[in-house]
């Protein structure tokens, strides 16, 4: 029982390295934007882990808008997200619900492209997403919300690969905030290996 984590703090440090040893690779890949790259970052072996999305829990939570009343984002890579922060604001007392966002409309009952609690429409939403390479997925999700009718200013990402994600942010006037950079995760992955 010692070794639980404080609900209201946690470690950048700890987490940064985490993210460097488990969720990172150098190499040859294909992403999913279609693009390749020498540089991979899967979240999931972190987000998955129930040390790891407590930490990524807190740190994503410190970076949605106060008034939001919600956060959503696009299913599969953000189902663990929002339910982690949901719960985290829970613990400290903050009215935060999760909406996940399907990326396609259900083809039965309601036909919904969102599931969970909905806020009242005209509510402020933020969207969390695990990595930003164009910012594609997020900005599906973006599209999904505000056409249900809510406000979106702002997608908090675990890591932002530093490939043009925030400058189609900003031309669909949103604000990208970051809790990493892919050159922290790649450092932090080059000291680790030393």
């Amino acid at each position: 029982m010692n070794n639980l984590i404080n609900p209201l703090n946690y470690s950048r440090e700890k987490l940064l390295s985490m993210l460097a040893q488990d969720a990172y690779r150098h190499g040859d890949f294909k992403l999913s934007s279609g693009r390749r790259s020498t540089h991979y970052v899967n979240c999931k072996p972190v987000t998955l882990s129930g040390e790891g999305l407590s930490m990524i829990s807190l740190a994503l939570l410190e970076k949605v808008e106060d008034h939001a009343l919600a956060v959503a984002g696009l299913t599969l890579g953000a189902d663990p997200l929002v339910s982690g922060v949901a719960f985290a604001a829970f613990q400290v007392n903050r009215k935060l619900d999760a909406l996940i966002v399907r990326k396609e409309a259900k083809g039965h009952g309601t036909g919904s492209w969102l599931e969970g609690p909905l806020p009242p429409k005209g509510s402020s939403v933020t969207v969390l997403e695990d990595v930003v390479t164009t910012g594609g997925s997020s900005l599906k999700a973006v599209k999904a919300l505000r056409e249900a009718g809510y406000l979106v200013d702002r997608v908090v990402t675990i890591v932002d690969r530093q490939e043009g994600g925030d400058l189609l942010m900003k031309e669909a006037e949103l604000e990208l905030v970051s809790i990493f950079l892919l050159d922290e995760i790649s450092n932090r992955a080059n000291q680790l290996e030393k």
